[in-house]
């Protein structure tokens, strides 16, 4: 198919004007010709020279990505910027970038993913931030302990911090690095926040407020989201699709 029309269709399925003015990663296309014919659509956490690589081994003709290159402030293309660039161009690789638009997003997002993957029940917005909620909440269908919730959702090393009570029924999710959401947490009176990563500065907060904290990885937590866009991708497309891991460990 055309790039053109999947990015069209990419843009107003992940509602991408919308977060104008709110996120500052610049989303869409971000590098790509004028047109082209899509075969191939490799997806990944991170733009970066390793994905770049690998989505070309894969013979990709566009990379999906939740981290793009651009954030915001101008940028000087030298040093491994220009080699990514360069690499793109010359490998006549194209590049989408959706960061805040596949976090909230309520089908393919990584939050209503990671809550879908609990089972939670009554699923609602959470964690507002400038006027949208990215996370989601909800409730587990009987009390789980903290441990069953990073197992359940595939965390291999991750940071649990047990202040609240051993049973967990009423969670909230926001993916990535969102300690700060562990005010919204508290304010809504959940038993468990999950994130990817946590910080110094609100453990204490965490510890007062008798809440549970699991941290299961930047990297990890947004894995669900461009899994899920990739899935639907390839189920409304039929196009040859590929998940190009990168892992961090962080």
């Amino acid at each position: 198919m055309k790039r053109s029309e999947l990015v069209s269709y990419l843009d107003a399925y992940l509602e991408v004007a919308s977060f104008e003015g709110i996120d500052r990663s610049l989303n869409s296309l971000v590098v790509g010709p004028p047109e082209r014919e899509v075969h191939t659509v490799a997806f990944a956490v991170d733009a970066c020279q390793a994905t770049f690589e690998k989505a070309m081994d894969e013979h990709a003709d566009l990379l999906v990505v939740h981290h793009g290159l651009f954030w915001g402030s101008p940028i000087a293309v030298c040093g491994p910027h220009y080699t990514r660039l360069k690499t793109l161009i010359e490998g006549n690789l194209d590049l989408y970038a959706a960061h805040l638009p596949l976090d909230a997003h309520s089908e393919v997002g990584n939050n209503i993913a990671i809550a879908r993957r609990l089972g939670l029940q009554d699923i609602q917005g959470f964690a507002p931030y400038k006027g949208r909620m990215l996370g989601f909440k909800g409730a587990l269908g009987e009390g789980r302990s903290a441990d069953w919730i990073a197992s359940r959702l595939g965390f291999e090393n991750p940071l649990i911090l047990p202040f609240g009570n051993e049973e967990i029924h009423q969670v909230g999710i926001v993916s990535g690095g969102a300690a700060t959401d562990v005010l919204a947490a508290l304010s809504d009176g959940l038993d468990c926040f999950i994130t990817g990563e946590f910080e110094h500065q609100h453990y204490h907060d965490a510890a007062e407020g008798r809440i549970t904290v699991i941290a299961g990885g930047h990297y990890m937590t947004e894995t669900f989201g461009i899994l899920a866009l990739m899935q639907h991708v390839r189920d409304t497309f039929g196009l040859k699709v590929v998940f190009v891991a990168n892992p961090t460990g962080l």
